[in-house]
């Protein structure tokens, strides 16, 4: 693949050859987060897009979010050939840990679901209809005429009382997701403008929680500020968690909102709630207009948010290439006055995202092959801050940011890191820290990056990595088996400077899975989703990721994803992948392939396929 000049400069290269060093005391294993989640039947087995969240103030409490398909509709039901996401039946899974992420448990509550809806061969079963049973996603959406509908974002904050924040009150838990009108027999009044919208559960009482308690849960607010033409998409969420800081208890969420549906404009907007949760105002922080001259015609997503100790906020996202197709830039705003006024957007780093550089000249946006999972978003930032929390007392404030690049072309795709110690004025030079590849070195020299994330402790002492990676070359085909990895490294912080972070060593290599046994519910190609993530304390890192050991591969589905995508290039079509329009990905129903009048027909997958066959979870690793 021909690289781009203005790359050719060699960039600092730091990874380990041997002798992987992990901190005192680290696991040797992994463990299942989603363990909740059956391993068949598709698409009930299917997680992805994971978050994790550690309670600063107590720090052996995690909370982790997925998409969880736990409680849908199986394939069998109504049309053989077809998965849906079950109308009503919500998509947001939620896990928690109380040992440091040794062990999680996914709590059952109630409400719409479908997951009792199996069907039988043949089409002559009536549709599905959800009611009110067993649920293992957020509670309380039906309730209130809402759907949950992924795109897991989660943080613990200070508990409010009497309109004052403090630890002494307890912890809060807020969940943001993708939200959706409900409109199915049995759903409550309420529900929200628009397509999309912006939902935010929280609870004071994690223990009851992770017991099953519907109540332990408040009814979900809409942050968002919506309209009917608004899509929101690619939130975080971040409660400002340092008791030095001036906006202590202040929680935000960023998100780009798509008008149109489509991405007719798309602005960056962040929300922001000073009362726990209850109340949100929300601030447009980018134009609207989008880099119309790129080969998406897209603007920015994949924001992630922060604070440090004085409570500075720190809104990152990729802003895509305009001049030149892919070459693009991370972009920071800032608010110093608790979310009232906003910086200019200001440039970071330059980034080149893997999709659109080099991969409009083989007609895809997917890196391990044809039929594969979309990588539209791998160039989005990922960033941490020793904040010093929860107290602020030993914070560092230094940042570290990571994304997957693009920059050297298909096959050679980087996980990027950098830092900076002056409050993102300026950044040590960046480092490609993926790993030798040591399942399949025949093939492919190094990993090649998918999505990462990186943790950095409170007190400033210790940065964890953690990255999705390809192990197998592009492959022109769908017959010829592909590796999935999650990787997590460790540095060593050794003074004050910029550049005062040690060389990463890879602390875990999880088992491989080969992601060809992961799917979009339209059959159409896999499904990784967007997101990893990692959270530290002052004693140990704790990591998630998507992974695809315990997927088995269906050849029936192979087939079809190869006809699909001959379809796609005989007809001009440039991505024989693409799912759906431009914003709307996370309910992939909208728009296959075969929704755009392809010929090719999707196979019975309960009848022709492995059980297994798109069992896709999340795991975790923590070195406690």
């Amino acid at each position: 693949m021909k690289r781009l000049s203005l790359f050719m400069v060699p960039l600092m290269m730091t990874v380990l050859l041997g002798g992987f060093a992990a901190p005192a005391g680290a696991a040797s294993t992994d463990v299942l987060v989603s363990n909740g989640s059956p391993p068949a039947p598709f698409s009930q087995n299917k997680q992805n897009e994971p978050a994790v969240a550690v309670d600063a103030k107590h720090p052996n409490v995690l909370a982790a979010g997925s998409n969880d398909n736990i409680d849908m509709e199986a394939c069998n039901a109504g049309l053989d050939t077809d998965c849906p996401f079950t109308p009503g039946v919500g998509a947001s899974g939620i896990y928690f840990s109380f040992d440091s992420g040794q062990s999680w448990t996914q709590p059952t509550y109630t409400g719409l679901t479908a997951r009792d809806c199996l069907g039988q061969p043949g089409n002559t079963d009536p549709p599905c209809s959800p009611h009110v049973g067993p649920i293992g996603t957020l509670p309380k959406y039906s309730e209130n005429g809402l759907v949950s509908d992924g795109d897991p974002a989660v943080a613990f904050g200070p508990r409010p009382k009497n309109g004052k924040f403090s630890w002494a009150n307890g912890s809060r838990l807020y969940y943001a997701n993708l939200t959706s009108n409900c409109g199915e027999p049995g759903c409550g009044s309420g529900g929200v403008q628009g397509f999309e919208g912006i939902g935010v559960s929280r609870t004071d009482n994690v223990t009851a929680a992770a017991a099953g308690s519907n109540n332990a849960w408040k009814k979900p607010v809409i942050a968002s500020k919506q309209n009917s033409a608004l899509f929101a998409d690619k939130e975080q969420i971040w409660a400002d968690n340092a008791a030095s800081s001036k906006f202590f208890g202040n929680t935000y969420v960023c998100y780009a909102g798509f008008r149109g549906i489509i991405g007719t404009s798309q602005p960056l907007f962040v929300t922001t709630s000073r009362d726990g949760g209850n109340t949100w105002t929300q601030k447009q922080v980018t134009s609207a207009a989008n880099n119309t001259s790129s080969q998406q015609g897209f603007g920015r997503s994949g924001c992630t948010i922060r604070t440090d100790s004085q409570g500075v906020v720190y809104v990152y996202a990729y802003s895509f290439g305009a001049s030149l197709p892919g070459i693009g830039e991370q972009i920071l705003v800032k608010s110093f006055d608790g979310g009232r006024h906003w910086t200019r957007p200001q440039h970071v780093q330059t980034a080149v995202d893997t999709c659109n550089a080099f991969e409009p000249s083989i007609g895809r946006c997917v890196e391990d092959g044809v039929g594969g999972a979309r990588d539209d978003l791998s160039p989005s930032p990922s960033v941490d801050i020793a904040n010093g929390a929860p107290s602020g007392k030993d914070a560092t404030d230094r940042q570290v940011l990571t994304w997957v690049d693009g920059r050297d072309g298909l096959n050679h795709e980087h996980v990027m890191f950098t830092s900076s110690s002056n409050d993102a004025r300026t950044w040590s030079p960046l480092r490609q820290v993926e790993q030798p590849n040591t399942n399949h070195p025949a093939q492919q020299a190094m990993d090649r990056g998918y999505y990462s994330a990186p943790a950095i402790s409170p007190n400033g002492t210790d940065v964890y990595l953690v990255y999705n990676a390809f192990t197998t070359p592009y492959r022109d085909n769908t017959t010829a088996p592909r590796g999935l990895i999650g990787v997590v490294l460790h540095a060593n912080v050794t003074g004050a400077g910029a550049g005062a972070i040690g060389t990463f060593s890879q602390i875990h290599r999880g088992a491989e899975g080969d992601p060809r046994g992961s799917s979009q519910n339209n059959l159409a190609a896999e499904f990784l989703g967007d997101y990893v993530y990692a959270a530290a304390t002052r004693t140990y890192g704790v990591a998630v990721w998507n992974d695809t050991r315990n997927a088995a591969v269906c050849p029936a589905i192979n087939a079809y994803r190869q006809a699909l995508h001959n379809e796609a290039l005989a007809s001009g079509v440039r991505t024989a992948e693409a799912e759906e329009p431009r914003g709307v990905q996370d309910r992939e129903q909208f728009g296959s392939q075969k929704d755009q009048g392809a010929d090719a027909t999707a196979p019975a997958v309960q009848q022709v396929c492995p059980g297994t066959f798109g069992n896709s979870d999340i795991y975790g690793f923590t070195t406690k």
